[in-house]
């Protein structure tokens, strides 16, 4: 009976959340576009579900900052895992900083939630290179379906280590329910307009 609503609850909510900051996306693309070439939107490789898939976002960087990630690595402000942080990234722009502030370069992953391939609670989405270092006690998180945010996500997000972020996602699949999802999904509205730099 759970998943059943959990997609329904995905669906229901995907639409209510695009429709919600249609309003907007115009202004987000035309202020991404006027300061800096590239796309509108990034599409960033992600695994979900046991597989790879690739979740949208506002670009939020200069166009190519991935292929800048290597000679970042120095900076790295994150040393317990292979997450790679940098607060005041050299690579974002202005318009990046913002959008990021207020998670409004998420948005586009309810794209990402109408298809299938992501839920709109769930483990953290995490890159491959990311995901080749789990511990073998949490390797089964892989296999789950990854969230547009999560017990992780509105327990620190970054300011998490790297395995106080495994355990929450472990014990989100553990304990999982329509409950535990409402309530997550409450918090993360909470956040976003009260604290949305606490995610």
């Amino acid at each position: 009976m759970y998943n059943p609503l959990k997609r329904l609850t995905d669906v229901t909510g995907a639409i209510l959340g695009l429709f919600s900051v249609s309003p907007i996306i115009p202004f987000i693309a035309l202020a991404i576009k006027l300061e800096s070439p590239g796309p509108i939107l990034v599409k960033l490789e992600r695994i979900s579900s046991g597989k790879t898939i690739k979740i949208f976002k506002f670009r939020s960087m200069i166009n190519g900052a991935e292929k800048m990630k290597s000679s970042l690595l120095h900076l790295n402000e994150r040393n317990d895992g292979p997450f790679f942080k940098i607060k005041h990234d050299p690579r974002l722009t202005k318009t990046g900083k913002f959008i990021r502030k207020f998670r409004l370069d998420e948005f586009p992953q309810l794209w990402n939630v109408l298809r299938g391939e992501l839920s709109l609670v769930g483990p953290r989405p995490h890159e491959p290179e990311e995901i080749a270092n789990y511990p073998e006690k949490y390797t089964h998180l892989v296999s789950a379906k990854a969230g547009v945010t999560g017990l992780s996500q509105v327990s620190g997000a970054s300011k998490l280590k790297f395995l106080e972020e495994l355990a929450l996602d472990q014990h989100y699949l553990q304990n999982q329910s329509l409950l535990l999802d409402v309530k997550i999904l409450a918090k993360t509205i909470g956040i976003l307009f009260f604290d949305p730099t606490a995610v």
